[in-house]
């Protein structure tokens, strides 16, 4: 056995030494005892025959693939801490050999120190780890050693800002692994400091740097402008390092008022003023931000800020394979938080109005957003259902059927309304509805490429919910009959199950759309794309919204004759009484959906154009199999039941212009593609004051305009051009345009 290996190595207790001395328990150490193996391990495998391998049940090929090989600097992350030549050193050892220091900063050392470490925060909250990111922050490991004040509160700041995110971000859920790392790494986030002792303390050190900035100000100028120069310097650096601490402040205060905590009971204006204020600061830091970032140079001619040690925490990282942490420079650090707090300033704002659909929308809108996982995860905690307390959400889903279609099962009106048989069917399916809403409202909480997937994954629910609907629909239509046999003829068909069909329909567009801002698909394959948009989707959502505008409608009819048979007696009022014009709740939805199924049905015909005329490149045909592919892309609506799955043969049948009296060639597809942009451009001008429709209207208006020429035959304007989709205007539908 090699003299150079210990005959017995004690291992470290895995229990931290300050739970041992606090529970007076001093554990017997583990003692190994090595037995060198060598000589035993190669004559077994002289024994072996050229190509037999001994392998252990449990390791497969999959763990031998994905296995680490320790100490290698190919593979191991551990080795990039080995391979510098500097000397990693702690905050102690920083401070014993005098690299840092812990008083007598300087504004622009601040300045600098603060700038980075914001720089590091936000790329933390980009997946990085604490470890790489903000932990290599020397002062932050130990705030309490340092003697600034300034720098002290700082430091306690940060540690309580880190530990409200991952608070806030842990209770929304909405996270992956690749958006944010929750581990803590055993850090300390100064929990034996409230969140309102730390406000405090900032708040102290801005008064502090406020008397500074005064006293700086009533100082007699002098004559010398080298010495104007230098105060005027000075009063910059103080304003800077006022405007980071009451920035850092405000953004703690703010975050903390979002659910779950004691100061969650300030009104959301407040909330809102304190990112206004953040903002107005912002501009200030920005001002003040130095030219270029002072650093100090290492050992081994390394760039170091000062305070930050990159590899301070290697070793706390798991074997993995090295990876490089971009951490966000200063520069783009100002345009990132900007960002951010615009984004807050929409989620504080709320959405347009306080009904559940308005929400809905204004989530559904927000997700489509750069959004990072933190406005998300708020987001998610300010709108959710989940958050209502008591019957608020279940009202919430209560009104939002009664402004959707006005169902009779909800009306006070009705008689029945207090019937228990009716009452238990339809407080069984408000249950279930919300449920339902609130695992939607969680899917948009996640980032766009996640979305998707659990989009498909949702639409099993949705599908439970609309086949629940459907019954509970015909059963009180059969306890309304039965309830008034000799009364008017009446049914309650497609109410609740229109509604459920209403987000059905809604969800699976959302998953289709998602497609193309994404870009998974291929050119080849958008005519099915378009066509199954078009002929199923936003036909379905036409038909149901124009059914649920005729059941507000005869809602509406049935109000005004009840009030009559109340005023009948009175005939002066009868006379003065002035019929209203009716606001149609979906008369705007319906236009836009309008405008979408002509844009659909113009697009599709446009690219089925370009196929045959050659100007769209396609795979292939012994490499390709379209059926497969348009079998994957529609897979998740297998499970529903409404609106029926078309299969590709019924794609290819009603899609088949062989059975035509005359086969249409490419102009005629453009000229009828054409006449769709036409009616597209005709409905978005009917909407000036919807964002989306504008994009909409410029689609229509070019697409309009290259069709046409294209529809007029083949000519050397156009022979030799190449057409281009451009996503880059709208989300959903292209700009077509001719390039050489």
């Amino acid at each position: 056995m090699d003299d150079n290996l210990p005959a017995e190595t004690p291992s470290c207790s895995p229990v931290p030494s300050q739970y041992l001395e606090e529970n007076c328990f001093n554990p017997t150490p583990l003692v190994y005892n090595w037995v060198d193996v060598t000589e035993s391990f190669k004559e077994a495998c002289n024994t072996l025959e050229s190509g037999v391998l001994v392998k252990e049940q449990n390791f497969t090929l999959y763990e031998a693939m994905s296995a680490i090989e320790m100490m290698d600097p190919k593979m191991d992350s551990w080795m990039i801490g080995q391979k510098v030549k500097r000397k990693i050193l702690s905050f102690v050892d920083s401070i014993e050999q005098g690299v840092i220091k812990l008083d007598d900063f300087t504004s622009d050392e601040l300045i600098l120190m603060m700038d980075h470490c914001h720089g590091c925060i936000l790329s933390w909250l980009d997946g990085q780890s604490l470890a790489q990111t903000v932990f290599t922050f020397l002062y932050l490991h130990e705030p309490t050693e340092i003697k600034s004040r300034c720098l002290k509160a700082f430091c306690f700041g940060v540690l309580k800002l880190c530990d409200t995110i991952m608070e806030k971000i842990d209770k929304a859920r909405v996270f992956e692994e690749e958006d944010f790392q929750l581990l803590r790494y055993r850090f300390k986030f100064a929990c034996e400091l409230s969140t309102t002792r730390v406000i405090g303390m900032m708040r102290e050190v801005e008064d502090e740097y406020g008397r500074l900035i005064r006293s700086t100000k009533s100082k007699p100028q002098s004559a010398n402008a080298d010495s104007d120069d230098e105060v005027n310097k000075l009063l910059a650096g103080y304003d800077g390092v006022l405007r980071r601490i009451k920035f850092l402040r405000l953004f703690l205060q703010s975050l903390t008022c979002f659910g779950g905590s004691k100061m969650s009971d300030l009104p959301a204006q407040n909330i809102s003023k304190g990112f206004v204020q953040m903002a107005e600061n912002l501009k200030i830091m920005k001002k003040t931000a130095p030219l270029h970032v002072d650093t100090t140079k290492s050992d081994d001619n390394q760039s170091l800020v000062p305070g930050f040690e990159p590899l301070l925490n290697q070793r706390l990282l798991p074997p993995t394979f090295p990876r490089y942490t971009k951490l966000h420079s200063i520069s783009d650090m100002y345009d990132i938080y900007e960002g951010i707090i615009e984004r807050l300033l929409l989620i504080t704002s709320g959405a347009q109005g306080n009904s559940f659909q308005g929400i809905l929308n204004f989530v559904t809108q927000f997700s489509r957003s750069n959004s990072c996982v933190l406005t998300r995860s708020l987001a998610q905690i300010h709108f959710t259902p989940a958050r209502l307390p008591g019957n608020q959400a279940v009202d919430a889903i209560r009104d939002s059927l009664k402004a959707f279609n006005a169902p009779p099962c909800l009306s006070i009106r009705n008689a029945f309304y207090l019937q228990p048989n009716v009452k238990l069917c339809v407080e069984t399916f408000l249950s279930q509805a919300l449920m339902a809403m609130v695992k939607v409202f969680q899917v948009y909480g996640h980032n766009y490429a996640r979305q998707r997937e659990k989009l498909a994954m949702i639409l099993e629910s949705l599908t439970v919910l609309q086949e629940y609907g459907d019954r509970c629909d015909a059963e009180i239509s059969e306890m309304m009959k039965r309830f008034d046999p000799e009364g008017e003829p009446v049914n309650h068909l497609a109410y609740l199950g229109g509604w459920s069909l209403y987000h059905t329909l809604k969800i699976m567009i959302e998953y289709v759309t998602s497609g193309f801002v994404l870009k998974l698909y291929s050119n080849h394959e958008l005519h099915y794309i378009y066509w199954y948009l078009s002929e199923v989707l936003l036909n379905w959502l036409l038909q149901t919204l124009n059914r649920a505008d005729s059941q507000l409608l005869y809602d509406e009819n049935m109000n005004e004759q009840a009030e009559l048979r109340k005023t009948r007696s009175n005939k002066k009022s009868k006379r003065n009484k002035k019929k209203t014009v009716r606001d149609r709740e979906h008369a705007r939805e319906i236009t836009v959906t309008q405008a979408w199924l002509a844009l659909g049905w113009g697009t599709f015909k446009a690219i089925l154009g370009f196929t045959m005329a050659g100007k769209l490149s396609c795979p292939d045909m012994h490499f390709d199999n379209e059926s497969i592919r348009y079998e994957h892309r529609f897979a998740p609506f297998y499970c529903v039941t409404t609106p029926p799955y078309l299969t590709y043969k019924q794609y290819r049948v009603m899609t088949d212009t062989t059975n035509c009296q005359k086969q249409p060639s490419p102009e005629d597809l453009y000229l009828s593609s054409s006449r769709h942009f036409a009616a597209a451009k005709t409905y978005c001008e009917s909407v000036p004051d919807c964002q989306d429709m504008q994009k909409l209207l410029l689609v229509a208006k070019t697409n309009l305009v290259v069709t046409k020429i294209l529809s007029g035959g083949p000519s050397p304007l156009t022979e030799k051009k190449k057409i281009n989709l451009d996503f880059s205007t709208h989300r959903a539908f292209p700009i077509i345009k001719m390039t050489q």
